[in-house]
């Protein structure tokens, strides 16, 4: 058993060494941790402030309240720490999900080709056409969209037609590759193949594509919210941005922070899971760590 921990542990050590060749890769990688850290523990540091105070209200940072006051006074600052578990969770529900249908169909598109490669690509032309947002404002007035795993499933059923066209075109050329032939000439099986011989020597993409396919379902819950088609808890990020559009912050010249912190989170958490992206290809991809 401790050897196990010894190697897990010696394991971690080395892949966080080889983010760090990285400088702007391992940065963002530290603010990914450090807003995960935010948003899951912080709160039972920081409790949310629901306390109305209108002697207090859209006070700049100060002493007590280090991001301001809202517009009944409550605490800025507390709306944040307590306002990221929900968007983080759709976001990587959503992320997982679309890259997951992406790359097991794209792959198999590219690989088996033919008629299955047709049906494949006939479903995705179909759903890509499909205009996400008046679709998911549709959705939003049919249904509840009230429960985070279940937007983020939403989010990710209708987030992979344009990763799998992605991924089908890497298939079809790594499906030409030595390796690959080897591997049919042995009959190891289409599932072998594809899981065990192509999917990893895709892996950078992959990873690239999941942060990128996590940004839009940040993008795309944030705007539902904003239209207030998703009752999310009044701690969420886009649930403080449509606030301030509805209590009329806009034309207070004291709620720059109101209106800018929730914009401000979701612009970090973005801009570091996307340069994070940049560590985690010199992991899955060796060849890039010469130039490091």
């Amino acid at each position: 058993m401790g050897s196990v921990f010894l190697g897990a542990v010696h394991s971690l050590g080395a892949t966080l060494r080889i983010m760090s060749y990285n400088k702007v890769g391992f940065a963002g990688f530290i603010a990914v941790m450090l807003i995960l850290f935010m948003a899951f523990i912080g709160p039972f540091f920081v409790p949310l402030d629901t306390v109305t105070k209108v002697d207090q209200i859209y006070q700049p940072p100060n002493a007590e309240h280090w991001l301001g006051t809202d517009h009944q006074g409550r605490d800025i600052f507390s709306q944040i720490v307590n306002g990221g578990k929900d968007v983080i969770i759709v976001a990587v529900v959503a992320g997982a999900l679309s890259t997951l249908i992406a790359v097991t169909f794209g792959t198999l598109a590219g690989f088996a080709g033919g008629r299955t490669d047709s049906v494949i690509v006939s479903i995705t032309d179909i759903v890509l056409t499909i205009p996400q947002l008046p679709l998911l404002l549709v959705l939003a007035a049919l249904i509840k969209l009230n429960n985070i795993f279940f937007l983020g499933v939403i989010l990710g059923a209708l987030g992979w037609p344009s990763l799998l066209r992605a991924v089908r075109s890497q298939a079809l050329s790594l499906k030409q590759r030595d390796f690959v032939e080897a591997a049919r000439a042995l009959d190891l099986g289409t599932m072998h193949i594809i899981f065990r011989e192509i999917v990893p020597n895709m892996m950078t993409y992959i990873i690239i594509s999941f942060a990128l396919a996590m940004t839009g379902a940040i993008y795309a819950q944030v705007a539902l919210v904003l239209f207030g088609l998703v009752p999310f808890s009044g701690s969420n990020w886009g649930v403080m941005l449509s606030l301030a559009w509805v209590r009329g912050a806009i034309y207070f010249k004291d709620s720059i922070w109101y209106i800018m912190m929730p914009v401000a989170a979701i612009v970090i958490l973005q801009l570091s899971i996307v340069t994070m992206t940049r560590s985690l290809e010199l992991v899955f991809n060796p060849r890039l760590r010469s130039g490091e």
